[in-house]
């Protein structure tokens, strides 16, 4: 999100951090790729929506494009679809109406498409089927939810910030100084319109959310009245209030099966402290820690993951983004959570931004038109159209390439990047039964230069030399290889 782009940082801390600094291959090397480096089966790709569909929810080729692996027609050219499978729905903070004489109280820094519209507009009345809620509020955002599920994507619900009416000073962009901004009496009732949301979307949208999630990097600091966003301070004690209420209200709601996370915490190291405040009562509470990635190649990733997986829950990136538009910061931070973070699903913040370093398809803020596909685009497809959910997560024991294995396909693929001089990269198989790969041993490879011409090129002029394969990488490059008849 804008307020926090100036924290990704370049450097890490202690033994992890080390490491991390070592993550962009510079040299030809060699990477022994093992099938028994198993950190379990990937979930997705995703992102959160907010924002850009706000302005372009209610479009099916934007949902293509996204949600789909299809071939997309795009101002003129053709767009290989990132089959992003994951969709978080932002529950608004923001409604124009006046209750008993008092109405929202807005930033002067906020645009207006970055104001979401939420469904509980007077809290004189807690039914939902009164006038005091309004259903057909944030109409192009549900379309987009509406339109990814169609396509198959799985769902979560989170929040920025409670109602405006909830907030002490009904402004939900934060406090004048940053501090706490939920009101005491409003902790349960936050909980509920979260839980009536998502039950009312079960009911009526078609969407089943798989977790809802009611916080959005609450330990920071910078939510304030002059914002540019929505955004809400709330310190780990009142955390761990509002998730109780949070899973009471969903309890409430009949939807015992929907989980809850918490608590998107800005940075690894955040997130860590966070979920170390907590109580064994209220750590049962969650079933999956979500985290943000805007730690950049910093942070302890690995003390987070070995936290969580003590205490047995999921773990999802769940937001993440940077400035730079070639897509190789992005890349090789996601290399970076593969190696030390481990977790089973990741998230682009915002694919569409008015930002060109930000967005994966630009757009003017002004007019509100789309615009240019960014280098970054295709980055992420190298990711995303070719590890797919349910493929085993495999440790490569490098920061700058991952692998996934499909065992029932006997597919392994291998996505690396290199952000410094050309290299040659050796990926050693030979800790897998049998390696062919493709008709006279063809490796498929797909290829991202963003300096150069190549966007999403596939080339098939790469061949195995009995159990490893050799792969020339260009100065600031993406590749995926696509190995085939592998058998662990």
């Amino acid at each position: 999100m804008l307020t926090r782009r100036r924290l990704i940082v370049a450097a890490g801390a202690g033994v992890a951090g080390t490491a991390l600094r070592g993550g962009a291959a510079r040299a030809d090397a060699t990477i022994a790729i093992r099938p028994t480096a198993d950190f379990g089966a990937w979930e997705g790709w995703g992102t959160s929506l907010a924002w850009w569909a706000n302005v372009f929810g209610d479009r099916d080729d934007f949902a293509d494009i996204f949600f789909t692996t299809r071939s997309v027609a795009y101002n003129g050219t053709t767009l290989p679809g990132l089959g992003l499978n994951i969709v978080r729905y932002n529950l608004g903070a923001c409604s124009w109406n006046s209750v008993n004489g008092e109405r929202m109280v807005v930033s002067p820094n906020i645009p207006r498409f970055k104001q979401i519209e939420g469904f509980w507009q007077d809290w004189r009345n807690t039914d939902p089927a009164s006038s005091a809620w309004n259903w057909n509020a944030d109409a192009k955002q549900r379309a987009a939810l509406v339109k990814a599920t169609q396509r198959g994507a799985i769902s979560e619900l989170f929040a920025n910030s409670p109602m405006w009416w909830m907030c002490l000073n009904h402004n939900p962009s934060g406090a004048a100084g940053g501090g706490n901004n939920l009101q005491p009496w409003n902790y349960a009732q936050h909980a509920a319109h979260l839980a009536i949301t998502a039950r009312h979307a079960r009911d009526f949208w078609g969407v089943n959310f798989r977790t809802v999630e009611p916080f959005n990097e609450p330990s920071s600091n910078w939510w304030t009245a002059t914002g540019t966003q929505e955004g809400c301070h709330i310190d780990a004690s009142i955390q761990r209030t509002v998730l109780a209420h949070l899973r009471t209200e969903l309890d409430r709601q009949g939807l015992t099966g929907v989980g809850v996370a918490a608590s998107d915490e800005t940075s690894y190291d955040l997130a860590r402290t966070t979920w170390n405040s907590f109580d064994a009562a209220t750590k049962a509470v969650v079933r999956q820690v979500n985290v943000h990635g805007y730690q950049g190649a910093g942070g302890r990733r690995d003390l987070l993951y070995n936290d969580v997986r003590a205490a047995g829950k999921v773990l999802w990136n769940s937001e993440t983004g940077d400035n730079d538009s070639t897509g190789l910061t992005v890349a090789r931070n996601l290399c970076l959570d593969w190696t030390w973070l481990h977790p089973t699903a990741w998230c682009y913040w915002q694919v569409m931004d008015p930002s060109a370093g930000w967005a994966a398809i630009q757009y003017d803020p002004n007019s509100l038109t789309p615009g240019p596909v960014q280098p970054k685009y295709y980055v992420l497809a190298q990711f995303t159209r070719h590890i797919r959910p349910g493929m085993r997560i495999l440790n490569t024991g490098v920061g700058y390439a991952v692998a996934g294995y499909d065992q029932a396909a006997r597919r392994l693929v291998i996505v690396a990047v290199n952000t410094g001089a050309a290299q040659t990269l050796t990926f050693d198989l030979s800790a897998f039964s049998q390696v062919t790969g493709g008709a006279n041993g063809v490796v498929p490879r797909w290829s991202t230069v963003p300096a150069g011409t190549d966007r999403y090129a596939q080339r098939m002029d790469i061949r195995l030399t009995g159990k490893s394969v050799s792969v020339p990488f260009p100065a600031g490059s993406v590749q995926t290889l696509q190995v085939d008849n592998v058998t662990a």
